[in-house]
């Protein structure tokens, strides 16, 4: 099934993954997610690719857990894999230890897992056509897979108690306004929109720029403002040693585009939950 139902591909320097189970609302099973991980180290290893796209095909983004797989869990038949320690055990948590900008493409209906895969990628970017429920107090369940934590700072407390406690179902506009959504692109136009602007955005900035705020960023939820400015600072003394800020100033002043370094498998770093920047990690 994984072979036929998760597809990845590589157009220039994006990588799509897309999820090919229309027919289920491309609901998962326990071997399609271990198959996107698959997929999604791929492309992180890769020094070709600078970017990752995760989409569904058809008119699901994901409907969550396949029912037959839930059902199973529900009468004790469950997976009992464990993440490695110094991995954060929330589904999909891994896309936040990837050194490289991951964006969900929400092309229809994201609910339960499939709305916890657009939360912890990067960005969303969303047809408006889509949908998002949590779906998991109406399945007799608790906020899953980091939802608790991570909502509230997406939306804010109350939002994310809303749509936690109620797991109504809310369309892309209103998913905007809240703020989950970053942008909002007509169905049609979505992988041309979600491309041109990563395309952009890795033709002008370096990767090891990208890949080392997307680390300040998520390990900075977790540290105080003195704790993060102070890391801050480490983390730029080492940048004003590194040939990436010759090459930016460089391309400024000759009014060319800048030939950064790809990023590569050694800015892959512990969990944000775990991470602490040390001397030996400071790369820009």
């Amino acid at each position: 099934m994984t072979a036929e139902t998760i597809k990845s591909t590589t157009q220039g320097p994006i990588a799509t993954v897309r999820i090919e189970r229309p027919e289920s609302m491309n609901a998962f099973t326990y071997p399609m997610i271990a198959a996107i991980r698959d997929a999604v180290d791929a492309a992180a290893n890769d020094p070709a690719v600078g970017a990752i796209v995760i989409t569904g095909l058809g008119r699901a983004f994901s409907a969550g857990l396949d029912m037959t797989t839930l059902s199973n869990t529900a009468e004790g038949q469950r997976d009992t894999r464990q993440p490695p320690p110094s991995e954060l055990p929330a589904l999909f948590g891994f896309l936040l230890d990837v050194p490289k900008p991951v964006v969900a493409a929400v092309n229809g209906v994201a609910a339960g897992g499939g709305m916890v895969l657009a939360m912890m990628c990067d960005l969303r970017f969303a047809a408006d056509t889509a949908s998002f429920t949590t779906a998991f107090s109406k399945r007799g369940l608790i906020a899953e897979h980091g939802t608790a934590w991570l909502l509230p700072r997406l939306l804010g407390t109350s939002r994310a108690l809303d749509l936690l406690w109620s797991a109504r179902r809310i369309d892309a506009e209103e998913a905007y306004r809240m703020g989950f959504v970053d942008r909002l692109v007509p169905a049609d136009q979505l992988i041309d929109e979600t491309n041109r602007y990563l395309t952009e955005l890795l033709a002008t900035a370096a990767p090891r720029s990208i890949a080392t705020i997307k680390r300040q960023v998520y390990a900075g939820w977790s540290q105080t403002f003195a704790e993060s400015t102070i890391e801050m600072s480490r983390v730029l003394a080492a940048s004003l040693d590194h040939p990436d800020l010759k090459e930016g100033v460089a391309s400024f002043v000759e009014r060319r585009p800048p030939n950064f370094a790809p990023v590569g498998t050694d800015d892959r770093h512990a969990s944000p939950s775990t991470l602490v920047l040390s001397d030996n990690d400071l790369i820009l």
